[in-house]
């Protein structure tokens, strides 16, 4: 019996990484800055004052960084575009230096048979357009459909498939309510203006992917199984509060062309503050989709708890009556997020139940997982509880593929050893592990494992597509 889960014959195996996280050269041939540059430079924000200046130094190495990923075998890499390097100031011309880069590693990804996979923001928004109002505003989405349009036209006839945003919640959410990531606001209605008006801006680069002849469009969501803690139904009310935040506010108006119902319990005040929606919005939000990206991580179970601030005024808008609780007997991974592999199968099939027709093909866009890396004497890197998680994940994927749900792809997080965002480069999601003092890669065993996965896959997918040939005869 094999060690590895069985997929269908056209399954996608591929590796993810983000542009801050991995390119360096901030300052370099015309790239201006981003809110990511310049929270860095905040006290405190990340974990050890670190920032993406260097990276792994992508910029410069991504020949070597391709070759890694002809070695692995993977058929698809996922890969974001630096908005700042295409365009500086968030309008305006494009920077042809910086659409120079992402045009060679195209070509060096197509010349070894890898198919690119293009997200078009991950996170980097241009300083510029946050001195203006960033996604609080309006403009902000207007200005993400020019650049998008500026991006398709120098790659579409080359890239098949696109993911306007990445994790819009962690955009809005943690980015204007909680403040861990940029452009770190922590207090208001600022999230759900944001989360509005970044479901603008997908819905906007929607038209101007489809204006391109795009033959794949999508988003990328980072959705999570959550559960109540016990049966209270205080428990059970703090679960719908937990899944319209995390999950609702983006999969309703993305696939039902609404707003969840449960908002008004979710946001109480907050939400009848909110005068930053337009009749059609989400007519424009609900463009239909060829996949919806899911990035999975961990599963959320939660209980009630009262508001961390009183008074709505002071209120931000991911305090909502709700908490983390413990899952018992969980290996949790140096995230400190708990390893529970079922619950991706559980969220995918909740989500064929609830939505059927409407819900377009899946890819899973990110999954992995950081854990405590060490090299050992040799230099190698013996990540056996990575390799366990990827396992257990990709079985569940599996399980939901046999189950009736159309999922089509699945992207390790992360290629490479990075910048963990306001955890700096202390927590490692690499398959690769990258000594950050002298940029020196080398494949983890979990690599190894990946790429004994998607040759045995194949070699599987021959071998029926011979017995059907057959058969045929």
């Amino acid at each position: 019996m094999s060690e590895f889960p069985s997929f269908p014959p056209d399954f996608a195996f591929g590796v993810a990484t983000s542009a801050y996280q991995i390119e360096g050269a901030v300052s370099e041939d015309g790239r201006g800055p981003s809110i990511w540059d310049t929270f860095c430079r905040r006290p405190g924000a990340v974990l050890d004052g670190g920032d993406g200046t260097t990276a792994c130094d992508h910029y410069h190495r991504h020949r070597e960084d391709v070759a890694l990923l002809a070695d692995l075998g993977v058929d698809t890499y996922r890969f974001s575009v630096a908005w700042p390097r295409v365009q500086p100031t968030g309008s305006g011309a494009a920077n042809p230096q910086g659409l120079d880069f992402y045009s060679r590693l195209v070509d060096d990804l197509l010349a070894t048979g890898i198919t690119p996979a293009v997200t078009l923001y991950h996170w980097d928004l241009p300083q510029a357009l946050e001195d203006a109002g960033g996604w609080r505003v309006r403009d902000t989405a207007a200005r993400f459909a020019d650049y998008t349009a500026l991006v398709a036209d120098a790659l579409a006839d080359r890239v098949p498939r696109w993911i306007t945003l990445n994790e819009p919640w962690c955009s809005a959410f943690l980015g204007h309510a909680g403040g861990e990531h940029a452009p770190g606001v922590r207090l208001g209605t600022p999230a759900l203006a944001a989360a509005h008006h970044l479901l603008v801006g997908h819905g906007l680069s929607m038209g101007a992917l489809r204006a391109a002849g795009v033959r794949e469009a999508g988003i990328a969501l980072n959705l999570t199984h959550v559960s109540a803690a016990t049966g209270r139904p205080e428990d059970r009310a703090a679960a719908v509060r937990a899944e319209t935040q995390r999950n609702l506010m983006w999969t309703e108006p993305l696939l039902r062309a609404r707003y969840p119902a449960t908002e008004t319990d979710t946001w109480e005040e907050l939400i009848e503050r909110e005068d930053f929606r337009r009749a059609g919005d989400l007519d424009l939000v609900s463009a239909p989709m060829d996949f919806l990206g899911i990035n999975y991580y961990t599963p959320s179970v939660v209980r009630a708890a009262p508001y961390q601030e009183p008074h709505p005024d002071r209120r931000h808008a991911m305090d909502n009556r709700f908490t983390d609780a413990p899952v018992p007997g969980a290996r949790r991974t140096a995230m400190d997020w708990p390893v529970v592999p079922g619950t991706l199968h559980s969220l995918l099939t909740s989500l064929h139940r609830r939505y059927g027709p409407a819900l377009p093909p899946v890819h899973i866009t990110e999954n992995g997982s950081a854990e405590h890396d060490v090299p050992a004497p040799d230099g190698t890197v013996r990540d056996t509880d990575r390799i366990d998680y990827l396992r257990d994940h990709l079985g569940a994927v599996a399980d939901a593929i046999a189950d009736g749900v159309d999922v089509r792809g699945h992207y390790v997080w992360s290629l490479l050893d990075n910048f963990e965002w306001s955890y700096g480069y202390e927590r490692r999601f690499g398959i690769v592990h990258v000594d950050y003092r002298t940029q020196r890669r080398t494949p983890k065993a979990s690599y190894h494992w990946y790429r004994r996965l998607i040759a045995e896959a194949r070699t599987v997918a021959g071998r029926d597509a011979k017995a059907r040939a057959g058969a045929a005869r």
